[in-house]
């Protein structure tokens, strides 16, 4: 500091400029950008037990999937490698307001509740919120589930939506997607409250056993999540995401992961919306 001072006086900058020169550095830690940047890597969190957003490859065993095909593009178009970090639901957001993570792509949707803690980049695709019951149940409406029990990722959207929409239900909730489901399968809730791409497998792989009800819960804008003040950071992802938007590069995702020769197969109808839509 002395040293720094001594020379500083010597350039004639005076004290004005030595308190510059402390925040210039303090400026450029706290911008996230530049430090992806200067280490030439976008940490980047997705889901490792939510097929096909994030999963792992049985053949491979490395975490695949449309959230973390998502990841590689952004970062390409950063001009960086992406390195990939797993979160459960209810990690997600603590991973990005602690700093472990540049970047969420994890079945983000978008709330105001969590806009209040981190910033959403345009939304890159819409999905209905649905309830998987079983087959014979009697269950066949949105409403037939008021005041029934219903399980969900903890920290979700589908638990916000349950409470939002279905006030007499009474919610068990848990970490990761397959739990939420074994509870229903073994008959501990009524239904199973999740968005339609992650649920349509347990419909699909289920032998006829289970099913959707008729309606949506709500409809989720689904977007990546930066950590709040990141405005370069958010900024750089949000054009990023209009290009690849721009030359197809998002359809061919969704294709591969949700397209018709998929399991899922689910259109993406929606395409990318500025978040500003939904607040």
């Amino acid at each position: 500091m002395k040293k720094i001072s001594q020379q500083l006086k010597q350039l004639g900058m005076g004290s004005l400029l030595l308190a510059g020169a402390w925040l210039v550095p303090a400026a450029a830690h706290a911008d996230r950008l530049g430090q992806i940047e200067a280490r030439g890597v976008l940490i980047c969190a997705t889901l490792s037990k939510n097929e096909p957003l994030g999963f792992s490859d049985p053949l491979t065993g490395q975490i695949v999937g449309f959230d973390v095909d998502m990841c590689s593009a952004v970062a390409r178009k950063l001009g960086v490698q992406m390195q990939h970090r797993s979160v459960t639901v209810e990690g997600r957001l603590p991973a990005l307001m602690k700093g472990e993570v540049d970047l969420v792509s994890a079945a983000l949707g978008y709330t105001r509740e969590r806009a209040r803690l981190i910033d959403f980049t345009a939304s890159h695709y819409q999905n209905p919120i649905k309830l998987i019951v079983q087959s014979d149940s009697g269950l066949n409406l949105v409403s037939d589930l008021d005041g029934k029990r219903i399980s969900a990722n903890r920290d979700s959207t589908p638990e916000q939506a349950v409470r939002r929409v279905l006030r007499k239900a009474s919610l068990l909730t848990f970490t990761d997607t397959p739990q939420s489901f074994l509870a229903l399968a073994q008959g501990q809730v009524d239904a199973l409250a999740i968005s339609m791409p992650s649920g349509i497998r347990f419909v699909n792989e289920s032998g006829g056993r289970f099913r959707f009800v008729e309606g949506a819960l709500a409809w989720e804008p689904t977007a990546l999540g930066v950590k709040k003040g990141e405005h370069r950071l958010l900024d750089a992802v949000n054009q990023a995401l209009a290009a690849l938007e721009k030359e197809g590069e998002i359809d061919a995702l969704w294709t591969k992961w949700y397209g018709l020769k998929t399991k899922f197969n689910i259109p993406r109808d929606k395409k990318l919306t500025p978040i500003s839509a939904f607040r």
